[in-house]
């Protein structure tokens, strides 16, 4: 069982977004932090939550589950504080899959990001997942239908529109880098709107929901090293 340390919203969960367990065809287990909303974790960059992350990850933990993720993609910033707090593996972010995929490419062909905060994306984040402070990102436009949905909250969904704001901001990344030979869509709300970006673009996409598959399953097939007899 995989264990998801989800941020404080108030909007649907869909099939794909990590949020979703019927996105994943194993079993999941959701830990919501109290008060851990986009506004603390992204725009304030609040490390006050770093204390409950870690106290809910454990629960995780001791309910169970082999491993722990996390449903924002900024919060690689706390990979290192994490993984040392926790007895079992933790992947905070897809941006740790940044480098993976650098090395993949032609020489002079960049990985770039589309990510729900280009404003909130900095050096210091890029750095904490080991990726160059200069790796091209592009973000949902703020005033955006995606945008605020994450921000503000909403009842329902509007899938055409959410699509529409992410494969924009993939548009305009490869506008502005026409070197970009892949993307990663930083946001666990993203891996819905995957296909639309890919066909738009026409490059390789990598979201979360991907990356945590390729994770969880390496570790479910032997469970956690400290479970191991």
């Amino acid at each position: 069982m995989l264990g998801i340390l989800a941020l404080d919203t108030a909007f649907p969960r869909i099939t794909g977004d990590v949020g979703c367990a019927g996105t994943f065809d194993f079993p999941v287990k959701y830990a919501i932090v109290p008060g851990a909303d986009p506004e603390e974790i992204v725009h304030r960059a609040s490390d006050a939550a770093l204390p409950l992350y870690v106290r809910a990850a454990h629960e995780l933990a001791d309910a169970g589950c082999l491993a722990i993720a996390t449903t924002c993609g900024f919060l690689v910033r706390w990979q290192t504080e994490l993984a040392a707090a926790l007895p079992v593996p933790v992947l905070t972010s897809p941006l740790l899959a940044l480098p993976l995929i650098a090395r993949t490419l032609p020489m002079r062909r960049a990985v770039g990001v589309v990510t729900y905060s280009a404003e909130a994306l900095t050096p210091a984040i890029l750095d904490a997942a080991g990726a160059p402070g200069d790796t091209p990102i592009e973000g949902v436009d703020p005033s955006g239908c995606f945008a605020r949905t994450i921000r503000c909250g909403a009842m329902t969904l509007d899938g055409p529109r959410m699509s529409l704001d992410v494969v924009d901001a993939a548009l305009r990344l490869v506008g502005r880098r026409p070197d970009t030979s892949a993307i990663v869509l930083e946001f666990a709300n993203m891996p819905p709107y995957r296909d639309a970006v890919a066909a738009a673009t026409g490059l390789a996409v990598f979201d979360t929901a991907q990356v945590l598959r390729w994770f969880y399953g390496g570790i479910a097939a032997i469970g956690a090293p400290s479970r191991r007899s």
